[in-house]
Order: C-alpha cells, then structure tokens, then sequence
C-alpha cells in the first residue's frame, strides 16, 4: 500500500494571522493534489484576531509543534503487540521468528510493561533445561504443555495436581523406577501397563504418554480416582523430552530489573545516549497512556528520516521552529527580506514585495487554476487585511488589493464590516498582561552581530497601555538581558492615527532613536506614519547598526 510522504508547513514563532493562515490555506492546496500529507502547524499560541478569523469562518486551529526534533513517536519501529508473562518459551520463539524481532514486551493484566523477554533469556534458559526441577520451579501450567507437545488430554481432574515436581523419563524396568520416582514429578513413559501403573500410583502430578501410545481403560479409571492428569503426545519419548522445556513460561526467565524504556516524546538524541550506556538488542516503547506500543533497536535510529517542511511568512532561523536544522526543507514561501535558512538542496523559493504571505499562496491557487474553499477563502483575505492594515500600512501593493478582491468575491465577505470587526477582536487589550502583550506579535531578528528583538502590538485605543508602560519596560530590559539582544523594541501601533509609540530598551536603544531623527524620552518616542517593522522599522536600525 502507498503511503503519503508527511510534510509540515509552518509559519513562524509567536505567530500572526497571516503566518496561521497561510500555512492552512497552503496545506489545503497542498492536499489536494493527493500525493503528500501535509500538516499545517503552529509554533505558539494563537492571538486573539486570528482566534477571531478561524471561529467567523469555523476553521479549525493548525496542531502546536514546539519542536521538530524525531521523536521516538517518528520512528517506523517495531509496532509488536505484548504477551503475557503466561505463556510459554515455544510460543515466545514463534513470535518472535513470525515478527523478525529479538525481544518481546511482557505485559500484566491492565497492560502495563512488567518485563521483557529476549532470545538470550530463552537460550540461557535451555542451557539451564538439564536441570529436572526447572519445569517445576517455573510454575507452568497443563495447557502450556499440552500446546508445546501438541498433546490431547486425556484426563485432566478439575482440581489437578501442581506441577512443582520433577520431569523423570521412565525408561527402565519398574523396580528400578521406584528409586527415583516422588510424589508430585512429571513422568514421560510409553505403552508400558506397568510402568504407567507404578508411576500413578506413586502420586505423580502428570504422566505423558509419548508416541500416542497405547492408554488402557483401567489406567484411565486409576488416573481419575487418584486425581492424576494423563496426556497424550505424538512425539517420540526424545522428542518430548526435549521440547517439554519449551513449555516454560517466560515470566520464569524474562528481564524485570533495570528495564530501559522509552515514550513517544523521548527525542532521539536522548535515545541514542541511552543506548550507548546499554548493550540491549531491543527496548520497548510506551504510548501516551503508558501501554505498550512496541520495540525499538538501533537500527530504526540508523535508518530514521528526517521531517520535511514548508516555511511561510519567514526565513530566519531564530523565527523558525525547534530543530529546523535537522529537517529537509522543501519550500519557503515569504514577502520579508532574505535571511538565514540554509538548505542541502536547491528548492521551491517565493519571496515577493507584497504586503502579505497570504497574497503569494492566493496568487499560487489562481495561477495554477485553483479555486479555494469559501472557507480558505475567508482565512487568506482577513490575513490580507491584518498584515496590510487594511492598505494603510505602507507593505501594501495592488498586488495584495487584487487578490483580496477576488477571495472576497470567493467568501462573499463584506471587506470593509469585516476588517473593522476583525479589528476591534484583535485589538482588544482587555484582561492582557506585559507578558502577554510582549509574546503576541514578537520576531528577532540577527543584524551583523547584533540580535534584535522587536514586539508589535495594534491598538485602538493607546492611552490605556500608559499605565502599564514603566512595567513593561522592566519587562523589556529583563528579556534584553535574557537573551542577548542589543535592541528591543516595543511598537505600540494605532491603526487609525497611522502611528506608533516606539518603545525601547537596550545597548544600543539611543541608536534607535537617531535612525527615526528622534530622541528617546523615558525608552520612548512617537513615529508618525510608522506601521511596518519589516519595512519601516528594520531597514532603518540595520543602516544604523552598520554605519
């Protein structure tokens, strides 16, 4: 059976409407042609306009993926089902050569891991076999012997005996048999009348008759009045001897002490220290629930592929997810300058001067003869109106207008109504914390050597962020320390005076305020006409920081 080549598309950290949206609408796009499984993701939590555009058009939220590092869950490992401790050596061994595995989970009643069971155990076992009493010790049951002989019952009491005794083979004339013979034992004989009579008599647990041979009527009756089990096998007395070791139950030999366990979440660079420390062929695997979900080995860390992705709405490694280094990129679709992703091989690059990601994924469903769902649709043009500020902001092109125009036609959506909805959702700071308001719109940005961090946030009504301004400007200074950054910058934008309050801690704070031909006064200045920080705030600090 084919199986779809799973992809991730997605947007960047701390992620706006236009990175959620376009990494759903490109995902659809992408599923539609039927050859992969994509999967759009999200790399934080979503804020409160793009929560308010997914519930007005009823689309779901793309799945959280704080890394993408394999996981253990990634791996094609061994999907083996766990046994009981219950059941025997012989049929441990069929499983595993059915299965073309070296161990097996061992599991008890509520399916929780008790131990596991490897073919060294099974042949340390076999060496031990020699020993007569192991059969009884290890506590095995009749059917276990009957399945491993491939035997048929002839009389087993309702209140058998226990098999702790030892395994004799009768092979020598009665008289002699009585030296050896005790209460309890397990006697492999033939058809000799006598010699199973004695062996009754002498209140063994079970006698197994080898070669189906010869069982009479009076013996029968003798076994059921002293309450003594009789099976009866195919195989030869040799035979039987040697396979009855089989019928052993694995919790009898299998590994309970020091088990190495891994879960779905364990990262494979965690496995692998793991497992160099230990010398196991197989570990087993425990799902979210802590049950059993198979074995892995070293070969499925060898043999693992790496995850494939698509970037939207970014191009820099500090804005990408966890572990973008250890992923094949696919395709980067971005209107922001070009930064620092690297890939190993030559890809599907789109970056335009549009004021919106979702411009370039609705221009490549048109151009490729694609109509979107209404739904998308919807997404992709509130997208176009968020990161254009509905064409105040100067990023926006006729380009993006167009576009706009004809998915609106697509969700039959009032733009105008809309965008002042969307808004007004979006730009509530009711109940926001400086935590908050510092994560929702966030990127860093690497300058030369400088790390900048610059924080967004759309308000139409500015003057009640004043009295938590000295607040977040500790706030600021803290995460400048934290995290190493020469600048961080705070645009408090007011979408209808076309205005933001630039807010700023740093190093290199003044510097900022000299590129605007400003001057900072308590961390702040006032930017008239300033509503882009791609176009309008980065340009700028990166000619100042080189000059």
């Amino acid at each position: 059976m084919y199986v779809k080549e799973t992809i991730y598309i997605t947007g960047h950290k701390n992620p706006d409407s236009d990175s959620i949206c376009a990494a759903l609408a490109y995902a659809e796009y992408k599923n539609a042609n039927g050859d992969v499984n994509a999967i759009p993701v999200r790399l934080g939590e979503i804020n409160r306009e793009t929560r308010f555009i997914l519930e007005y058009f009823g689309v779901d939220a793309p799945m959280l993926m704080e890394t993408a590092r394999l996981s253990v869950e990634d791996l094609d490992f061994d999907k083996i089902a766990p046994v009981s401790p219950e059941i025997s050596l012989g049929m441990a061994l069929e499983l595993m050569k059915k299965n073309n595995v070296n161990s097996l989970p061992v599991v008890d009643e509520n399916e929780m891991l008790i131990g596991i069971v490897t073919i060294s155990d099974i042949v340390e076992s076999y060496i031990d076999a020699w020993d007569n009493t192991l059969l009884g010790r290890s506590g095995t049951s009749i059917d276990n012997i009957i399945d491993t002989l491939s035997a048929k019952s002839i009389n087993i009491p309702k209140n058998h005996k226990s098999l702790n005794g030892k395994i004799l083979v009768l092979a020598m004339e009665p008289k002699s048999v009585v030296e050896y013979i005790e209460e309890n034992d397990i006697v492999i004989c033939g058809d000799r009348k006598d010699t199973q009579e004695l062996a009754i008599n002498s209140g063994i647990s079970l006698m197994i008759i080898t070669g189906n041979g010869k069982i009479d009527e009076d013996i029968i009756n003798l076994a059921k009045e002293k309450g003594i089990t009789i099976i009866l096998t195919p195989y030869d007395t040799f035979t039987a001897s040697r396979l009855i070791s089989q019928s052993v139950p694995v919790k009898h030999v299998m590994t309970t002490n020091n088990l190495v366990v891994f879960s779905y979440d364990d990262l494979v660079d965690e496995v692998k220290e793991k497992m160099s420390q230990t010398r196991y062929r197989s570990y087993p695997v425990i799902d979210d629930e802590n049950k059993v979900a198979g074995l892995i080995s070293r070969y499925h860390l060898i043999s693992s592929m790496r995850k494939k992705v698509i970037l939207v709405d970014h191009n820099e490694r500090s804005q990408s997810i966890d572990g973008l280094e250890e992923c094949e990129i696919l395709e980067i679709i971005d209107h922001h300058r070009v930064a620092d992703v690297f890939t190993g091989n030559p890809i599907y690059f789109r970056n335009e001067p549009v004021g919106s990601t979702s411009t370039i994924i609705g221009s490549i469903l048109f151009e490729n003869g694609r109509r979107p769902s209404k739904k998308m649709a919807g997404i992709l043009a509130a997208a176009i109106i968020s990161d254009t500020l509905l064409f105040k902001s100067p990023t926006s092109t006729n380009t993006d207008k167009i576009v706009l125009e004809r998915l609106a036609r697509i969700a039959d959506l009032d733009v105008e109504k809309f965008a002042m909805e969307m808004f007004k959702a979006g730009t509530s700071l009711v109940g926001k914390t400086p935590q908050e308001l510092l994560n929702q719109d966030f990127k860093a940005f690497a300058i030369g050597d400088d790390k900048i961090g610059i924080a967004q946030v759309y308000t139409m009504d500015p003057e009640s962020l004043k009295e938590m301004k000295s607040e977040l400007i500790l706030l600021m200074e803290e995460r400048a320390r934290e995290h190493g950054y020469s600048i961080f910058i705070l645009m408090l934008t007011d979408i209808f005076a076309q205005a933001s309050e630039m807010v700023v801690v740093g190093n290199n704070k003044e510097l900022v305020a000299q590129a605007f031909g400003k001057k900072l006064v308590n961390n702040s200045f006032y930017a008239q006409g300033v509503l882009s920080r791609k176009k309008q705030v980065v340009p700028p600090i990166t000619n100042a920081l080189t000059e």
